[in-house]
């Protein structure tokens, strides 16, 4: 519910009224039980309320069902009220935060295969015959139209888009023909990602305390002296999108090509935020979308925001010792764990000298 909270403000909303219903499965029709349903319409009625976000994804007819109901009950009102599920409000906090063209494309993708599902179980004048007698489309019903229009949309846009992968990868190839190692950032969002790229990079990339503040994607060099050779050692540190709890299966397939930044880094660095109480079910999310993209290179786990540790009360010891645990539970190798504060500088140095020691041989 923090979670959905911070969403609704980055979306530039306010949440007015919070509920949880507790089930032990989701009502078939509309996720949420008749009974609390009417309840949350009545409170957002008096408030003045006009959209209704549920925390998880729903199925197409679930949404469709909730809407009309909603719809039905503010006729007689000015205002009107409908509902979003959680992907809903991802993909329009990313459409309002995006700034680059294939950021826009990917998003506008991963809303059309959000969005497909969705025709069929849309008010019924979809379903009646969209032309009449003559026109081009004659016969076809609305459904079919708009079935069709996506479709083409769709081809459109990831034609746009393997443009835009070929460049990438021509960008790989070159950084490896100048035997440059890179350093992939992945993180769950809003863990202090934009403060250590900055420390490292002095891209000086947006920081601010909302939930993908930064949607971007971007190369920065890292230069460090080399006092062995008596030279600097160039190292690229690739800042890759976000992860976050039940990220949409459409979003990480039209984002595909991004990811794949991610898969050929050498050294994959999980910028994690230490004064997180909920920072293990966090971690877990980030490695489970990795081993999903086939993301199989070293990790670094990083401990950022070492400076707050004093949120949950734990020792950063005690804070390693668990990092440890979870990696020894699900099986991965002896991770390597290293603290910092991207705020103050703590630890940055040392942070330096690893990334220069796990590359050198690269």
């Amino acid at each position: 519910m923090e979670e959905l909270d911070q969403l609704v403000t980055t979306y530039w909303g306010m949440s007015i009224v919070k509920t949880i219903q507790q089930r032990t499965i989701p009502n078939y029709k509309t996720y949420i039980w008749s009974g609390k349903l009417e309840e949350v319409i009545r409170d957002m009625q008096l408030c003045d309320a006009q959209i209704l976000i549920f925390g998880n994804i729903l199925k197409p007819a679930q949404i469709y069902n909730v809407n009309e109901i909603m719809r039905e009950a503010s006729r007689d009102r000015d205002l009107q009220i409908q509902a979003w599920d959680r992907v809903d409000l991802i993909l329009k906090i990313f459409d309002r935060h995006a700034s680059s063209t294939e950021a826009r494309l990917q998003i506008e993708l991963a809303s059309i295969k959000h969005m497909g599902p969705r025709i069929y179980d849309m008010s019924m004048e979809l379903g009646k015959q969209g032309a009449g007698t003559g026109s081009k489309w004659s016969g076809e019903s609305n459904t079919e139209i708009m079935r069709r229009h996506l479709e083409l949309r769709r081809k459109q846009i990831q034609k746009q888009l393997a443009k835009y992968e070929q460049v990438r990868e021509t960008h790989r190839q070159s950084r490896q023909k100048k035997h440059l190692p890179t350093i992939g950032l992945v993180w769950y969002t809003n863990a202090g990602k934009s403060s250590l790229m900055n420390s490292l990079t002095n891209k000086w990339v947006l920081v601010e305390d909302k939930l993908f503040a930064t949607l971007g994607t971007d190369v920065g060099k890292l230069y460090i002296p080399n006092m062995e050779w008596g030279k600097w050692t160039e190292i690229l540190v690739n800042d890759t999108i976000w992860f976050i709890r039940d990220l949409p299966p459409g979003l990480i397939d039209a984002f595909k090509s991004t990811l794949e930044d991610s898969i050929e880094a050498d050294i994959l660095l999980h910028t994690i935020d230490a004064s997180d109480e909920l920072r293990d079910d966090k971690v877990r999310v980030v490695d489970e979308i990795l081993d999903d993209i086939w993301a199989e290179q070293e990790r670094i786990y990083l401990l950022n925001k070492t400076d707050l540790l004093d949120k949950d009360g734990q020792t950063i010891e005690q804070k390693k010792q668990r990092l440890e645990s979870y990696c020894e539970e699900y099986q991965y190798d002896t991770p390597t764990i290293i603290t910092v504060s991207a705020h103050t500088g703590e630890g940055m140095e040392q942070l330096k000298e690893l990334m220069v020691e796990k590359t050198k041989w690269r």
